[in-house]
C-alpha cells in the first residue's frame, strides 16, 4: 500500500478538519459560524468569500425566497414522478428536480445577469448618470439582440403577463440597501423602452431581476444558476414532502398515460 506523501498540499479558502476543531472561511465553525451566521449569509460568503452586509445578505435572501418555490412547475412536477418511481431516492428525486434548471426555468437567472454585465463591460467607464442615459442605452442593447437574433433574458413569464409580482418588491429591497446597481438600473431601463424596439410589452420577470440583482451584489455571473438552484432545491424539498403527506405523482402519470394516443408517424 503506498504511504500519503505528506509533502502535498492542496490549497483551500474553504474548509478543512482536524481530529478536534472543524474550520470553515477562517472561522471556527462551532464557535464562531453555528448559530450566528444565517445559512442565506453562509452561502454568499463561501462563493464571495466575504461575509456580506446586512444590507447584502438581505437582498440575497430575498432573491432565494423569490426563487424557491412556484408550484408544479416542470422542475417539481419531475421531482415528484421520480420519487413516484424510487420512493427510496430522495437524492434522485432532488436531483431530478435541479437538472431542469435551464433556459426556460431558473436559467433565466443567470442568462439575465450574463446578458446585462455583458452589455454593461462594452461601456465600461461611460455608464449613464439619469433614467434617460440608461433608457438610451437599453434601447441600443435591445436593438442589437434583435439584430443579431438574440433572446433578451429576463423578459415575459407564462402566468405573469401584465407585473411578475416580484420584480418591484425586489427592486424596492435593492433600492432601500442602496443596492440598485448598474444592472438593475439597465434591466429597470430594459423594461420601459424593449416595446419600442420588439413591437410588444412584456413584464420584467421575477428570475431576471433576480439575476440582475445578484449582478450588482459582486456575485460572478458564472455561478448565479447555482444561486437559482439553491434556493430551489429549498422548495423541491418542501414538494417531496407535501408528495409523502399528499401525493399527487400517481395521478399524474396515470393521466397522462391514460390519455396518450397512438399517431400513425408517417
Amino acid at each position: 500500500m503506498t504511504e500519503p506523501d505528506h509533502g502535498l498540499s492542496f490549497p483551500t479558502s474553504l474548509g478543512t478538519s482536524t481530529a478536534d476543531e472543524i474550520r470553515l472561511l477562517g472561522q471556527d465553525l462551532t464557535a464562531d459560524l453555528m448559530g450566528q451566521v444565517g445559512f442565506g449569509e453562509l452561502a454568499f460568503w463561501l462563493v464571495a468569500l466575504r461575509r456580506p452586509t446586512p444590507g447584502e445578505t438581505r437582498v440575497f435572501e430575498a432573491v432565494l425566497v423569490a426563487l424557491a418555490d412556484h408550484g408544479f412547475t416542470p422542475t417539481a412536477i419531475a421531482a415528484r414522478l421520480t420519487y413516484l418511481s424510487a420512493p427510496d431516492s430522495l437524492q434522485g428525486a432532488l436531483a431530478a428536480g435541479l437538472l431542469g434548471g435551464g433556459s426556460r426555468f431558473l436559467g433565466v437567472t443567470e442568462d439575465c445577469g450574463a446578458f446585462l454585465h455583458e452589455a454593461l463591460q462594452r461601456h465600461e467607464g461611460d455608464l449613464p448618470t439619469d433614467d434617460a442615459g440608461w433608457d438610451a442605452l437599453a434601447l441600443e442593447v435591445v436593438a442589437e439582440a434583435k439584430a443579431a437574433k438574440r433572446y433578451v433574458p429576463g423578459l415575459g413569464h407564462p402566468v405573469h403577463k401584465v407585473q411578475d409580482p416580484r420584480t418591484p418588491v425586489l427592486i424596492g429591497i435593492a433600492a432601500e440597501e442602496g443596492l440598485r446597481g448598474p444592472h438593475l438600473r439597465l434591466f429597470e431601463a430594459i423594461g420601459r423602452v424593449h416595446e419600442q424596439v420588439l413591437g410588444r410589452r412584456l413584464p420584467l420577470n421575477g428570475a431576471g431581476v433576480c439575476g440582475a440583482a445578484l449582478a450588482d451584489l459582486g456575485l460572478p455571473v458564472e455561478l448565479l444558476r447555482g444561486f437559482a438552484l439553491l434556493a430551489r432545491a429549498a422548495g423541491l424539498l418542501g414538494q417531496l414532502a407535501e408528495e409523502r403527506r399528499r401525493p399527487i405523482g400517481m395521478d399524474t402519470y396515470l393521466t397522462v398515460d391514460r390519455h396518450a394516443v397512438y399517431v400513425d408517424p408517417t
